[in-house]
């Protein structure tokens, strides 16, 4: 799962996910709202992805989670 800072960097980001590793679907976007928050300023966007692209390198999705200014996190 990466999460990311924003709708906008998360939907760039999951249709390049999708290119640059290779993936037949794109990742889930969720909206992730900080508890208690329900201002769309203050949530979070989770890529999640699927089994298939459990395979990939975690230091690659951190480099490229890193490009939108997110990270990776284990579910």
């Amino acid at each position: 799962m990466l999460v990311l800072p924003d709708r906008d960097a998360a939907e760039e980001a999951a249709t390049e996910l999708a290119a640059r590793f290779g993936l037949r679907e794109e990742p889930q976007l969720v909206r992730d709202a900080l508890a208690g928050e329900d201002d769309a300023e203050d949530a979070q966007w989770l890529l999640v992805l699927t089994a298939a692209a459990g395979d990939l390198d975690p230091t690659e999705l951190d480099a490229f989670a890193g490009e939108w200014d997110g990270w990776r996190e284990e579910p």
